[in-house]
């Protein structure tokens, strides 16, 4: 049976609800979904709940934004304790440290002559994690940009006028606190991070496994990654 173990909703960089998208998932015809929000596990009890509801399997999942070098990294984690002291601790720091880059993105925003509304942002993200996202569809709502990539592209983007570099946090760390906390870590779309270089050394770390299929990811790099794998 069919299952999606990388779904996002608005408790990060979602546009559904926990609830509905577990609805959504049911209702597509997958037999089990995994919540792994941005930096950020509030849409777990929402999720959990509507799944005990429908009687449909959801996982705690959550997707950790880690750097090394300059290059960005995500580490997915599952079938963790959300209520884990040290994972609490460090997606607080994460939460607080994407609020302060907002601000400082959008600082930068109107140094270029582009009035962002900081409030407004706010209100995108509503209670989730805030990230560059909301940025950019508030860049979409002011008519600067006509998409979320194009947002990126222009403004938003490593090198970019008005990027900001993130919280400094690494893979390994990462791969050590989803252990800790009794969870798989798995690398997220490797294709797309371009870091094969990083798996051996995480896989010392305690990382589990690779996200293989993901929408960007080719044929080929779809092999590529099962081969690893095995």
């Amino acid at each position: 049976m069919p299952c999606d173990l990388h779904v996002h909703t608005t408790a990060s960089d979602g546009t559904d609800s926990p609830a509905t998208v577990v609805r959504r998932a049911r209702e597509a015809g997958l037999s089990a979904l995994a919540i792994t929000d941005h930096d950020s596990v509030d849409g777990l009890g929402p999720a959990l709940e509507e799944g005990r509801r429908l009687s449909f399997t959801v996982l705690s999942g959550v997707e950790l934004s880690t750097e090394e070098g300059n290059q960005e990294v995500h580490i997915l984690g599952y079938l963790f304790e959300p209520g884990n002291s040290a994972l609490r601790k460090q997606l607080a720091l994460f939460r607080r440290a994407r609020r302060e880059r907002v601000v400082k993105m959008v600082d930068r925003l109107r140094i270029l002559g582009i009035p962002v509304d900081l409030e407004q942002v706010w209100q995108l993200a509503g209670a989730g994690a805030v990230g560059r996202p909301h940025v950019a569809r508030m860049l979409i709502q002011m008519g600067v940009v006509g998409s979320v990539s194009e947002a990126f592209e222009k403004y938003l983007g490593r090198d970019r006028p008005a990027y900001v570099p993130r919280y400094k946090y690494t893979p390994a760390a990462a791969v050590r606190l989803i252990r800790q906390a009794g969870g798989v870590a798995v690398l997220a779309h490797p294709g797309l991070s371009r870091c094969d270089h990083l798996i051996s050394p995480l896989v010392r770390q305690g990382l589990q496994g690779l996200e293989v299929y993901y929408p960007a990811h080719s044929q080929e790099m779809i092999w590529h990654y099962r081969r690893l794998c095995r």
